[in-house]
């Protein structure tokens, strides 16, 4: 089966080809994935203009099809997968209905793909058997969220953010520091520079860190950056020392949060394995820690997260969610097919 896969759920105008084989554990090949960002554009805004976005997406999408196809030698395809939420629902709406007009045109099935479980899913591009249940954390600009996967399409949210997501945490923070945008990037290239660092010189707390729930709060986080910034003179708001180790100290404040919780749940729910997904999960930082972390409690779980470029947004992820969905016989009428900004698992 060869799938044409399209994904607009943020800034980046993402289109993709896969062929897979097999049911029981399938394989996938990217035959072409193409992502065009659009961080250039929203950078001046300090962060992504929802109407702009859009206009982007409707000039780009079909340059980047054009992209896709071509590297992908113009394929007979089998299947239209699309991004229906969660997400920006002018962003979605484009994706949709240009997905609508290629399935219409084509006369091929198409199937709507819930953008957090394309994130999960995306680790079955290098695993074909994940142990289950697992726990899952998705960690992006719009999202942080502690999943229990039972199985496939059986999910239960443990926790999630109550205010701001990690990278919105990183977005702000960046900002105020006067980074540039995206933060979290930013952040972490500053963060590895920090030489001799005194770990006292700045204290950030660990929000909710140790409370029984699994939800997480990084609104609180931003708030203390802003007080330490205001108490500080202004020489030293500009200096290189501070900003390398306050971008040391948030990084590894959100790390902190991340992994205990992680982990906590996993201890609790007794999973056999740890998938991560989403954006904030490029981080380098989070990506080693991690390991060691899992390696040291949790050395007979598994530990899956995808290549870094797989972390973030891609159309790759959207066609390996529907691929499993049209395993299980799911059919959708081209015309039933709607946004969902909002949409949960």
């Amino acid at each position: 089966m060869i799938i044409l896969a399209i994904e607009t759920s943020c800034d980046d105008t993402c289109v993709a080809v896969v062929k897979v084989k097999g049911q029981k554990s399938p394989s996938f090949k990217i035959v072409s994935n193409i992502v065009s960002s659009q961080v250039r554009i929203h950078r001046k805004w300090g962060g992504v203009y929802p109407t702009l976005a859009k206009r982007e997406h409707q000039k780009n999408l079909p340059i980047v099809l054009k992209k896709a196809l071509f590297s992908a030698k113009n394929p007979k395809m089998n299947l239209i997968a699309v991004t229906v939420g969660p997400g920006l629902e002018p962003c979605l709406w484009v994706g949709v209905n240009f997905a609508k007009e290629i399935a219409k045109k084509l006369n091929l099935p198409i199937l709507p793909v819930n953008h957090i479980e394309a994130h999960i899913l995306s680790n079955f591009l290098t695993k074909k058997n994940i142990p289950l249940p697992a726990v899952c954390l998705i960690v992006s600009g719009g999202h942080t969220q502690l999943i229990l996967m039972r199985n496939f399409a059986n999910y239960k949210i443990l926790g999630e953010t109550r205010d701001d997501a990690a990278g919105e945490c990183f977005d702000k923070v960046a900002r105020m520091l006067g980074l540039g945008y995206p933060g979290g990037p930013i952040i972490s290239k500053i963060a590895k520079k920090a030489k001799d660092r005194d770990p006292s010189s700045i204290k950030l707390p660990r929000p909710m860190i140790y409370q029984k729930n699994y939800d997480f709060s990084f609104s609180g986080l931003k708030t203390a950056v802003l007080y330490d910034y205001k108490n500080r003179t202004q020489k030293v708001r500009r200096s290189k020392k501070y900003i390398q180790e306050m971008a040391t100290e948030v990084q590894q404040a959100v790390i902190d949060v991340l992994i205990y919780k992680t982990l906590r749940a996993t201890k609790e729910y007794r999973a056999k394995a740890i998938i991560l997904g989403g954006g904030v999960t490029a981080n380098t930082e989070l990506r080693k820690q991690f390991k060691e972390k899992i390696e040291s409690e949790f050395p007979n779980i598994q530990y899956l997260i995808p290549d870094i470029q797989f972390s973030t947004d891609n159309a790759t992820m959207v066609a390996i969610a529907a691929y499993f969905h049209w395993l299980r016989g799911r059919k959708i009428k081209p015309d039933s097919i709607v946004v969902n900004a909002n949409l949960t698992l």
